[in-house]
């Protein structure tokens, strides 16, 4: 039998190196009401999908904590032309599986991007072309100038070009049609956290990318994240207040002052730049689940301020919202340029109105419709939808509530099979409404089910990339807002007001587009 024999400074060395204990992993454990539709970067832009994005992935323009504009993948950026910027990309830069970064993936991943499949083609709208000068440049050729072009690609995120064609993934999920893919559970990105572990709906993991470029500008200390969604809220808060996860991104409003009164717990409260409103098919001819046939009650402007005016929001701020909610006369929040309080200005809540209008429109006796409502994306979506539903019926319109989950409800609002839906919307990319007016109320915008369609608003939306004075753009938006809110293409609620529960642990700043970069986070033992 062989003997192995250690000298006795081996064995000294061996004995130090057993004793020492292995440093403690710091891991930060959280929850939502609901999970990332996708690991597809180009697939879904949805906010707690781009969320679990930018832990991973990584684009040319980055924001910080303050939603300002920062360098990410891109050192530097300017013209060279008026229709082009030219972007001084980062070197030494590899992504997870090792492979280097180069302006290869760059023009790949906005090819990618500006795919017929892919949800974030308006954030490449006006892009001829991109190009790669040499490794480490590349030019962004447009059609015509286009001052916000670096805050519109903050959410376009650099994928691998090579992964994605060893993996065939060159063309993005196609979300609409439940397409499975490689990229749905697997990741490779340049960003702060590597995938370990997805199981949707279950439990997702990442863990540190210790060769992370930004580790110096953003000095983490988190070595493991584990998410598990939690639908129900009782549930959710209940994990939060024994200890079971470190930070809960959506508490119920009914519980802030319990988190905040129980010890080692603090909640943190903005203003979100989102609202939330009500979209109607104006356009068929016949809506779907009504009893009126032959013609669509919501293609009459009476029939939709009939709607807008049984709205009682005040009811719905107190009551349902607990105060946490800012009323809204439109689909723009505050601190988007585009927003003014002026147009922000609801229309009178008036239910004897209402029903004049009804009446007036040919419907004494109101109709029926229902109603598709998410019941896991914004705070208290069902209980909104149940407090509308109460004030249409007090004006004869009997709504049939249909609350399900986002990831059933977004492909009814994307494919165009409803007639009635609840809806938020924000501009946490770009900070000016211009993509709002495009994606909403364009006769060809991509989230626009209801059929609306105005030529001159239409030519206004288009005129608002090529306006480079900022005065004369924003009198061009408040002409556009004059439009649709005479149109009443949308039924405007609140724009949302969040609030984060959290160890007071935990230091992680709140931001305004309720997305949470855990690269700002530290947690202390």
């Amino acid at each position: 039998m062989k003997v192995w024999k250690y000298s006795g400074a081996l064995a000294l060395v061996l004995a130090v190196v057993f004793a020492v204990p292995a440093q403690a992993e710091t891991v930060l454990r959280w929850s939502s009401q609901g999970d990332a539709l996708t690991l597809d970067p180009h697939s879904q832009n949805e906010g707690p999908t781009v969320t679990m994005s930018l832990q991973m992935y990584e684009p040319l323009v980055g924001r910080d904590s303050s939603m300002k504009k920062q360098p990410a993948l891109a050192t530097s950026w300017s013209l060279t032309d008026p229709n082009t910027w030219q972007f001084k990309l980062r070197q030494g830069v590899a992504f997870h599986d090792g492979t280097p970064f180069t302006a290869a993936d760059v023009v790949f991943s906005f090819q990618r991007a500006a795919s017929d499949s892919s949800d974030f083609k308006p954030n490449t709208k006006g892009i001829v072309s991109v190009e790669a000068v040499d490794d480490f440049t590349v030019d962004i050729v447009l059609e015509m100038p286009n001052p916000l072009l670096p805050d519109q690609i903050t959410n376009v995120f650099i994928m691998s070009k090579a992964w994605a064609e060893a993996n065939n993934v060159v063309e993005p999920q196609d979300y609409k049609q439940q397409e499975e893919t490689y990229a749905i559970r697997n990741a490779n990105g340049t960003g702060p956290f590597k995938l370990e572990l997805r199981e949707p709906d279950i439990r997702t993991v990442l863990v540190r990318n210790d060769e992370w470029w930004g580790l110096s500008r953003d000095p983490h200390n988190i070595d493991r994240i584990e998410f598990r969604p939690i639908s129900n809220k009782a549930t959710r808060v209940a994990a939060l207040l024994s200890g079971e996860i470190d930070f809960l991104l959506d508490p119920p409003l009914q519980d802030l002052k319990r988190i905040d009164g129980t010890s080692g717990l603090k909640t943190l409260r903005v203003n979100q730049m989102r609202t939330i409103f009500l979209g109607m098919d104006q356009g068929v001819a016949e809506l779907r689940t009504s009893n009126v046939k032959g013609k669509n009650p919501f293609a009459d402007l009476r029939v939709r301020r009939a709607m807008y005016q049984a709205i009682d929001i005040e009811a719905i701020r107190e009551k349902v919202m607990r105060g946490l909610s800012i009323p809204a006369g439109f689909v723009v929040p505050p601190g988007v340029n585009g927003h003014t309080p002026a147009r922000d200005a609801r229309l009178p809540y008036d239910p004897a109105a209402a029903k004049a209008l009804l009446a007036d429109a040919g419907y004494p006796d109101g109709f029926s419709v229902r109603l598709d409502c998410p019941n896991n994306r914004y705070n208290n979506d069902e209980r909104i939808c149940q407090a509308v539903v109460g004030m249409f019926g007090a004006i004869g319109v009997d709504v049939d509530l249909d609350a399900i989950r986002k990831s059933l409800h977004f492909p009814k609002i994307e494919n165009r099979e409803t007639d009635f839906y609840l809806l938020g919307w924000g501009a946490p990319s770009t900070l000016d409404a211009q993509l709002t007016f495009l994606l909403l109320t364009h006769s060809k915008g991509e989230w626009n089910p209801t059929g609306y369609s105005n030529p001159k608003a239409d030519a206004l939306i288009e005129a608002l990339p090529i306006e480079l004075d900022l005065d004369k753009r924003n009198a061009k938006m408040a002409e556009l807002w004059k439009i649709v809110q005479d149109d009443i293409v949308y039924l405007p609620l609140h724009h949302q007001v969040i609030s984060w529960g959290m160890s007071d642990k935990l230091d992680i700043p709140i931001v305004p587009n309720n997305m949470p970069q855990f690269r700002w986070a530290r947690l202390a033992s």
